[in-house]
């Protein structure tokens, strides 16, 4: 573990550089999860055919029959979908101190927003889960980094994590 020295300047990470790492981070670990649980449901996850006939009706301007039939999805596979991409990025939280490829890649990391210290399980499962509340609440619990001073997410309130940029990989 490291410590926070007198000479550490915490460096929240602000929306865009969050945004950034959430969409690499569905890139290169839950496309490829999705992709793996797809194959291995031999197709009975969702039906795929259904969304690109939806999305013919939608490039034609017939949004409304779009709209009209939604593509089943099999709740089994889709909740082993869920714990799957939990369990990934919990495992690079813990091997990455905080950190998902993503996050990596643009030199930030979840820390325990008190001690700044690493994030332990219960806050990982915690901030997962948050996500879900950020999410139902009309994305919200995302925007709220833009409005605080210290960029925290509902999700992050939750777990009592914070955002920061990786003193380790960047020179601030």
């Amino acid at each position: 573990m490291h410590n926070v020295s007198a000479t550490s300047k915490i460096v929240y990470a602000g929306f865009w550089v969050r945004f950034v790492a959430s969409f690499l981070d569905t890139l290169f670990l839950a496309l490829p999860v999705g992709i793996f649980i797809y194959f291995l449901s031999d197709g009975a996850w969702f039906d795929f055919s259904q969304y690109q006939q939806n999305i013919a009706y939608a490039i034609s301007g017939n949004a409304q029959k779009a709209l009209a039939s939604q593509p089943q999805t099999s709740l089994r596979w889709e909740l082993l979908f869920e714990i799957s991409v939990l369990l990934v990025t919990m495992l690079f939280w813990r091997r990455w101190r905080g950190a998902t490829p993503g996050k990596r890649f643009v030199h930030i990391k979840i820390v325990d927003a008190k001690s700044f210290q690493e994030l332990d399980n219960k806050q990982a499962i915690t901030r997962s889960f948050g996500y879900i509340v950020s999410t139902l609440l009309f994305l919200v619990g995302f925007f709220m980094v833009v409005f605080r001073e210290d960029k925290r997410s509902l999700h992050d309130l939750l777990a009592g994590t914070a955002v920061v940029y990786d003193e380790n990989s960047l020179n601030i």
